[in-house]
């Protein structure tokens, strides 16, 4: 199943993020793509806020894996753009992750898409043209396994505001 959305500015992407999280599960797996600057991080902060999160979210570029422990589910968010092998990917043990008691989001996921459960979200954004405004993306969400094929509908609902033409 896949959803395609147009937000047109970064607190709409923060507003997908926030209405995706109540659908979230313990053990669930959100693969994040798209070009640098595309909204990924602001993604994954509207996820932390609507699963009621405190921490600061920030890109784990740098640190690899941010854990945000205080919603009402744990987040493991990870980025996995300056690995250069399968294996530093492996080592960092992403299913030992908060005893795999969290949702996984894993940015630049489709590097590694080999590497997690087949159920999961995945969530490609990307600029609009040059052309159009600055902050607007498009997002496609592709609902993978049989978990999230059976949240389907509840997710088209919660996405509903950004479809084009509804």
């Amino acid at each position: 199943m896949e959803l395609v959305l147009r937000t047109g500015t970064a607190d709409d992407t923060l507003a997908v993020g926030a209405a995706i999280a109540p659908l979230l599960r313990f053990h669930d797996v959100v693969v994040l793509t798209g070009e640098l600057g595309a909204g990924k991080t602001t993604l994954v902060r509207g996820i932390a806020s609507g699963l009621g999160a405190s921490e600061h979210v920030a890109s784990p570029t740098f640190t690899l894996v941010r854990e945000y422990v205080t919603g009402r589910i744990p987040i493991a968010h990870v980025d996995v753009f300056r690995l250069d092998r399968v294996q530093d990917v492996v080592d960092l043990g992403l299913d030992e992750l908060e005893d795999g008691a969290c949702v996984l989001i894993v940015e630049w996921g489709d590097a590694v898409e080999e590497l997690l459960p087949d159920d999961r979200l995945r969530v490609e954004l990307t600029t609009e043209e040059p052309t159009a405004d600055p902050e607007a993306r498009r997002i496609v969400i592709t609902a993978v396994g049989p978990s999230w094929l059976e949240r389907a509908d509840e997710l088209a609902i919660a996405t509903d505001p950004w479809r084009p033409g509804t």
